[in-house]
């Protein structure tokens, strides 16, 4: 298996961060239930001749083809392919940490723990994403409403994944999700209502796109409406809310079939979409992430103002060379979570992975891995 976005355990999502998950029951208006995200599992990538690097107008020099799993420097490109030039950022730098974790749950609970200080400052002092892995309409809005709200307060901009798309992981490790679009397209609704008018980030159903092949052309399309109406809901309900669409990863698609496959779903358009997102739970180098990011972008064709936010949680070593993609061993962190990326187009490297949470072998899917973490930290 070569490294796709992931797959998901059934109790959360894809990419192994703090989740609000609920029991989806109660009234709407209690305070959201934080759990460990579902593990995110790599699918079998489409063969290329360059299974990570790609050229693009925007990006012709970010990665050398004789370059190893090494994480590279990429050279700042400022323009795209159509001439005009994407903004480098969004307004705001900084990002939420939420006060709920499995890893905080472990630091404060091993204060003697000789790895505690590595682990509490590398990673859990560092902001990462709330996912919302179960479908629990009756509580939804009110868990949204209360991260979203948390970020207001402190003036930061929280991170938010919605996970609940039927037939969620072509019925795999992560299969579950919403019981059928009609109620999808509900869930979505109160989801949004919960944003509020603050600042928010969110990472609309990681795989739901890239990993859609399981699907009839009939079921796919009717995914990709839900999906395009979701981008549109979402934004119009919260008039400060960035959205960015499924765009797997380097090593899965070309850009061009991963392109298509996002203007079907509505990531093109700026009423529905801020661009896209890549590597979500997976290790491929920041810089090839960018080259293929950028090329995605090209061949979207959508408007200028399209950017790219990139999962670099855990790879700091690039991936492995075999396509392990289980708790590898030898990964490191990657670049800190922020907002100012300095990258044209590239709008935020984000931790939507919380490093740590184990994939299912170096502890059980989604929970805490002190010796991991560590290992991933020092």
């Amino acid at each position: 298996m070569v490294a796709a976005a992931s797959v998901v355990v059934a109790v959360g999502t894809a990419a192994g961060l703090m989740s609000a998950v609920g029991d989806g029951g109660g009234a709407d208006g209690a305070r959201p239930a934080v759990t460990s995200s579902p593990r995110l599992e790599p699918l079998p990538a489409v063969p290329s001749s360059s299974s990570s690097l790609w050229s693009s107008p925007s990006a012709t020099k970010s990665a050398s083809p004789t370059a190893g799993p090494k994480e590279k420097t990429s050279p700042k490109a400022s323009a795209s392919g159509d001439g005009t030039e994407r903004r480098a950022a969004p307004v705001s730098t900084r990002l939420y940490r939420h006060p709920d974790s499995r890893v905080l749950d472990w630091v404060r609970a091993h204060p003697d723990d000789p790895r505690r200080a590595v682990i509490e400052s590398r990673i859990a002092g560092r902001p990462a994403a709330v996912w919302f892995a179960d479908h629990s309409p009756d509580t939804i809005t009110s868990r949204v409403r209360a991260v979203a709200s948390g970020g207001a307060a402190q003036g930061r901009v929280p991170v938010l994944v919605p996970y609940t798309i039927p037939d969620r992981d072509c019925g795999g490790h992560s299969q579950g999700g919403a019981p059928d679009l009609a109620a999808y397209d509900a869930w979505i609704d109160r989801f949004a209502a919960g944003l509020g008018d603050g600042e928010v980030i969110v990472i609309l159903e990681p795989d739901a796109i890239a990993q859609s092949e399981c699907l009839s052309a009939g079921q796919r399309a009717a995914r990709f409406a839900s999906l395009a109406r979701a981008g549109r809901v979402l934004k119009e309900a919260g008039p400060r809310a960035r959205v960015y669409y499924d765009a797997g990863h380097s090593g899965w698609r070309t850009p061009a079939e991963q392109a298509a496959l996002l203007r079907q779903a509505g990531a093109a358009s700026a009423a529905s979409s801020d661009g896209v997102f890549s590597n979500v739970s997976n290790f491929h180098a920041t810089a090839d992430e960018i080259a293929y990011d950028r090329a995605v972008l090209d061949a979207l064709g959508g408007p200028s103002s399209l950017g790219a936010v990139i999962d670099t949680s855990r790879n700091g070593n690039g991936a492995p060379p075999d396509g392990a993609w289980c708790d590898p061993a030898g990964r490191k962190l990657g670049r800190p979570p922020t907002l100012s990326t300095g990258e044209a187009g590239i709008d935020a490297y984000l931790w939507v992975k919380l490093p740590g949470e184990s994939d299912g072998c170096t502890g059980a899917p989604g929970t805490f891995t002190p010796s991991y973490a560590y290992d991933l930290a020092r």
